[in-house]
C-alpha cells in the first residue's frame, strides 16, 4: 500500500492555502484601513475646490469659514496645508473689511426740504451711551442757515450750557476742548461754535468722546462716537438760496 506517500504533499498544500488565506486577509484589512483615509482626502479636496471658488468671487467671509473647516476636520491633509498658507491673510482682510463696513454703516446721509430751503445732513448716534440715552451728532448744510455741527438729544430735556461752554473732548486719545452754545430757541441741542475746525478734525479721527451734562438731573455723560467711517463725498452740498 503506497497511500502514505501522499501525506507530505497534502500537508504542504494545506500550508500554502493557509498562507494564501492570510495574505488575502491582510490585503483586505489594509484596503479597508486605506478606504476611510482616501475618502477623507477626497472630501478635503472637494472642500478645497469650494474654498478656491469662494476666493474667486471675493467672498472672504465664506472662504474663511470653509478654510477653518478644512483645517479643523482634515488637519493632516494636503488641502489643510494649502489652506494654512493663505487663510491668515484672507481672515485679516475680511476682518478689516467688516470693520470698515460697520463704521460706514453708523452714518446716515439725507437730503430733504426743510423750512423753506434744502437741508443736507450727515448723522451718527453715540455708541456709548446706547439705547434711549443715545445722542445724535449732526453735520448740517442748509440753503438759508449755512453749515452747522451740533449734538441733539431728541428728548424733552437738552443740555446744561449757559451762554458759551467748553466741552472736554478726547479725540483718538488726545484731550482738547470744544466750544459750544445752547440755541436760544430752546431745542435740546448743543451747537458747536467752530464747525469748520470741528468737521476738519472729525474727518481725520476714528473716535471722539465728548463730556456733556444733561438738564435732566444734571446727569453727566461721556458721548462716544466712532466716526472713522465718515464719507465727506456722501454729505452733499446744497449751495445757497437765491435772495428774491
Amino acid at each position: 500500500m503506497n497511500l502514505p506517500r501522499f501525506r507530505p504533499a497534502v500537508t504542504a498544500l494545506g500550508v500554502a492555502l493557509a498562507l494564501a488565506g492570510c495574505s488575502q486577509s491582510g490585503d483586505q484589512a489594509s484596503t479597508a484601513a486605506q478606504a476611510p483615509a482616501q475618502a477623507q482626502a477626497d472630501e478635503a479636496a472637494k472642500k478645497l475646490d469650494t474654498y478656491h471658488q469662494l476666493l474667486r468671487i471675493n467672498n472672504d467671509e465664506m472662504a474663511v469659514t470653509m478654510g477653518k473647516d478644512i483645517v479643523s476636520r482634515y488637519p493632516d491633509s494636503a488641502a489643510a496645508k494649502e489652506v494654512q498658507q493663505s487663510l491668515p491673510e484672507i481672515e485679516k482682510r475680511w476682518k478689516e473689511t467688516s470693520e470698515k463696513n460697520r463704521l460706514q454703516g453708523l452714518w446716515l446721509y439725507q437730503v430733504s426740504p426743510m423750512q423753506g430751503g434744502t437741508q443736507s445732513t450727515a448723522t451718527i448716534y453715540s455708541s456709548q451711551p446706547s439705547g434711549n440715552d443715545r445722542v445724535r451728532l449732526v453735520l448740517r448744510r442748509h440753503t438759508e442757515w449755512g453749515q452747522n455741527a451740533f449734538l441733539y438729544s431728541g428728548g424733552a430735556h437738552g443740555f446744561v450750557c449757559k451762554a458759551n461752554c467748553t466741552l472736554h473732548t478726547v479725540v483718538d486719545g488726545k484731550e482738547t476742548g470744544i466750544k459750544a452754545f445752547a440755541p436760544s430757541t430752546g431745542e435740546p441741542a448743543l451747537m458747536i461754535r467752530d464747525d469748520k475746525a470741528f468737521i476738519a478734525m472729525l474727518e481725520k479721527a476714528k473716535k471722539i468722546a465728548i463730556d456733556v451734562t444733561m438738564q435732566d438731573g444734571e446727569k453727566k455723560l461721556t458721548l462716544v462716537y466712532e466716526v472713522g467711517g465718515f464719507d465727506p463725498a456722501k454729505w452733499q452740498s446744497v449751495g445757497k438760496s437765491k435772495k428774491k
